[in-house]
């Protein structure tokens, strides 16, 4: 879970109050997703995010345990940017970029969040710098051919 708000809504008969829920799920092995709802009530508001997210999984490349390639999104007011980082040094990345990357399964990367504040647009600007990811392969010399 990444972020509750409470809304409130003034009406004649007095205040509307419902509950909107953020919500990250993956599996650690290159597939994640978010989900934004909204409920009467908070636990009623998480399960509608849940269910949202696991319909909308992506699948995102890793290489060796980072990412593939430098990456720069923009979406809305948010600017990201994310660059692949050698084995050891962790996520050095904040806010809900942190544990979206990690639910995907990178466990090191560093990068960037400019522009916004707004955690929903960082995490649907953290899902469009995923699915802009190109697969990476690694380099075999064993498939070189040689010329006689």
């Amino acid at each position: 879970m990444l972020l509750i708000r409470r809304v409130s809504k003034k009406t004649t008969g007095g205040n509307y109050i419902n509950f909107s829920a953020l919500v990250a799920v993956g599996d650690r092995k290159g597939r994640v997703g978010i989900g934004l709802g909204r409920g009467l009530e908070v636990p009623q508001a998480i399960k509608k995010a849940m269910n949202y997210a696991r319909k909308h999984m992506i699948n995102v490349p890793i290489f060796e345990g980072t990412l593939p390639h430098d990456v720069r999104v923009k979406y809305k007011a948010a600017c990201i940017v994310l660059y692949p980082a050698p084995k050891g040094v962790g996520l050095k990345v904040g806010s809900v970029v942190r544990t979206i990357l990690a639910l995907a399964g990178v466990s090191n990367a560093s990068g960037k969040i400019l522009g916004s504040r707004n955690q929903i647009a960082n995490s649907y600007a953290i899902m469009e710098a995923l699915k802009g990811l190109k697969p990476r392969t690694r380099p075999s010399s064993q498939n070189k051919e040689e010329k006689i």
